[in-house]
């Protein structure tokens, strides 16, 4: 036996097996048709929220003049996320979503 012999370890398949799923009910997916088109902006805004949180942090070293260069990029990152969220919501016209007009 091989030291990476596991006892009762599961046999690893050599191929992936396909699951078949049924079909949607059709209210289901209707359902779900009205609300796919959402989850850009519904990304957006989770994307916009916490970049914004981790760039207050970041700021918030900043001025205590404790930044390194990787927090400063962090920061910039995190401004470019913000503002990449910022755009798909403009371009929506739902800023409102994040707080903007």
């Amino acid at each position: 036996m091989a030291t990476t012999d596991l006892i009762g370890a599961q046999k690893r398949a050599d191929h992936a097996v396909a699951t078949p799923t049924a079909p949607l009910p059709p209210k289901s997916a209707a359902a779900l048709a009205r609300v796919l088109p959402h989850f850009p902006l519904v990304q957006a805004v989770a994307e916009y929220e916490t970049a914004a949180v981790h760039a207050a942090q970041l700021a918030g070293l900043a001025e205590s003049g404790r930044m390194s260069d990787l927090d400063a990029r962090s920061l910039a990152d995190a401004e470019d996320v913000m503002a990449a969220a910022h755009a798909v919501l403009a371009k929506a016209g739902q800023l409102k979503l994040i707080g903007g007009a």
